[in-house]
């Protein structure tokens, strides 16, 4: 340990971050630069199976887009290496040895934390919310046929596949959802074709047939100060009894974009072209600063996220320093070790909503080309807050009464801490502790 990475490039002993003999290469430049946020020992409890873990699939293959079409033609992805990695990481998530015992736990441990018994049943509804920002752009073209970011078509369709056949869910108690985008027309046909017919899409279809619902039972009274529209949960998440959260990992032109903010699109109001600006949110991201009120903790929390969340990803095959940026193989390779001038080509799982969040902060705040295409990584180091707040309940910083929306606290809902450095990339349970986080790699 501790030898530079520099001294064997020329050698070409150099292989992912590995030497030949297995051994860790250690990059002083990177292992002694200091990273936006600042070092803290591990804050929360970890939540899931295995508490704190976050399982990290990197394939290389998985990826091969050259920058001349789209990035989001499946034609620039290996579906059956991103099925394998989908699969592996649900595995290796829960310590199952097959995708199918995988789906089960998954299943049952949401059942056991709401006092239920047994996994999925038939006519049981699972939610999956994707991060479309990016989708309603351009005058909302239902086509897609821009280059801004988001939901990877290919990747929804292989985590469809894998939840219908590994996990037996019937495609008709699915239902796809954001309630401030579209989705378009190539993503929708993807995703309900074959096997999958029935599943459901809800979204932004501004008095259409596919238009998200407001459940006006559920309106969102928040914990802090914002002042907005009216705001509800749709009737497509109220009535879910299991939601799976796949974000982006992704810079934003004010801050990160994960699994926290993907909720963003997780409510309806009256204002549906500027959902979350109608809501009043926007200050809290722009102006937070550390130890104040966060909404994304106050979102996080809620029983219609918190309470049904039995799964969050990140996509991290093709990444976009913002949300409004056009994706180009010069602002989307990564160089930190093991990418080395790649596409990032990685899924990230957990059952730790705080965890997952803090580990695609570390990766996105620490890769150099990310900080170069995006100022907020190198000057929001506040960005953290939500994930201070949210590992801290029921005792925060701000001293927020955070709710589930029932009048009860939940308590921490994960563990936050970041990692050692930006080679070895280890965290507290890594490293022996009994608390903190476990990052997985494959």
């Amino acid at each position: 340990m501790g030898v530079s990475r520099r001294n064997f490039i020329k050698s070409g002993l150099i292989t992912a971050g590995l030497l030949s003999s297995g051994e860790m290469v250690v990059d002083e430049a990177l292992a002694g630069e200091k990273s936006l946020f600042p070092s803290h020992e591990a804050l929360g409890v970890g939540q899931g199976i295995h508490p704190g873990r976050v399982v990290w699939m990197h394939d290389p293959e998985a990826v091969h887009w050259s920058g001349m079409d789209f990035w989001w033609k499946p034609e620039n992805f290996d579906q059956g290496r991103i099925l394998q990695m989908t699969r592996n990481g649900i595995m290796r998530l829960t310590g199952e040895d097959s995708p199918q015992k995988a789906w089960d736990a998954l299943f049952a441990w949401r059942n056991a934390k709401n006092g239920r018994e047994g996994g999925y049943r038939p006519g049981q509804k699972i939610a999956i919310k994707v991060n479309m920002n990016g989708a309603g752009e351009n005058n909302d073209d239902p086509h897609g046929q821009f280059g801004v970011s988001y939901g990877n078509p290919l990747l929804l369709q292989t985590l469809l596949r894998s939840l219908v056949r590994d996990g037996g869910v019937r495609p008709e108690d699915i239902v796809i959802y954001d309630t401030c985008r579209i989705f378009p027309d190539h993503m929708q046909a993807m995703c309900t074709e074959g096997d999958l017919k029935g599943v459901k899409f809800s979204y932004r279809d501004l008095g259409g047939p596919k238009d998200s619902v407001a459940d006006k039972k559920a309106r969102i009274r928040w914990a802090g100060n914002v002042s907005g529209e009216p705001t509800y949960f749709p009737t497509c998440l109220t009535e879910a009894d299991y939601l799976i959260n796949l974000g982006n990992l992704k810079g934003h032109s004010w801050g990160l974009t994960l699994g926290g903010k993907n909720h963003f699109g997780s409510f309806i109001n009256d204002d549906r072209r500027t959902t979350p600006a109608a809501a009043g949110l926007h200050p809290n991201i722009i102006n937070g600063k550390m130890g104040g009120y966060s909404v994304l903790a106050d979102l996080m929390a809620r029983k219609e996220i918190g309470g049904k969340t039995m799964l969050v990803m990140l996509d991290g095959l093709i990444t976009a320093p913002s949300e409004t940026v056009t994706i180009s193989p010069e602002n989307s390779v990564w160089t930190m070790p093991p990418f080395n001038g790649h596409q990032a080509s990685s899924l990230f799982f957990s059952q730790d909503p705080v965890a997952i969040d803090s580990v695609g902060a570390d990766f996105l705040v620490n890769e150099p080309n990310m900080q170069r295409h995006n100022s907020n990584m190198r000057g929001k180091p506040h960005m953290e807050n939500y994930l201070h707040e949210a590992a801290l309940l029921p005792h925060p910083p701000s001293q927020t009464n955070y709710t589930d929306g029932a009048g009860s606290n939940p308590g921490s809902l994960g563990v936050h801490e970041h990692w050692n450095n930006a080679v070895e990339k280890l965290y507290g349970r890594n490293r022996g502790f009994k608390e903190g986080i476990e990052l997985i790699k494959n």
